[in-house]
């Protein structure tokens, strides 16, 4: 049997298989790491003046995002960190939610 967990859309509460819940949480995350990289390779050419228009610090982007090597480390690490969010949560609630600092 699959397991199914929920995913919530737009206020409304969805189960799904969680291994597609995980899947889509990387692919969210590497869609904002290419929204970061975006910004940042367009504001470099916006503040240095190289750029002569918006039009080419998209295309030196979407040169930099279609290298292999590049999208194969933004997913890697995606979903490594999705894994160890999951795992950490797990570990917190096996040991009974007790990570209050005493002081």
């Amino acid at each position: 049997m699959v397991e199914t967990t929920l995913l919530v859309v737009s206020g409304k509460k969805l189960t799904v298989p969680r291994i597609l819940k995980r899947s889509l949480q990387v692919a969210i995350a590497v869609a904002l790491t290419a929204a970061v990289f975006l910004v940042v390779i367009v504001g470099n050419g916006v503040l240095v003046g190289r750029q002569t228009s918006l039009q080419a610090g998209i295309n030196v982007w979407l040169a930099f995002i279609k290298r292999p090597d590049i999208l194969a480390t933004m997913i890697l690490t995606a979903f490594v960190t999705v894994l160890f969010v999951y795992w950490q949560r797990n570990q917190e609630r096996k040991a009974g939610g007790s990570s209050r600092i005493q002081g």
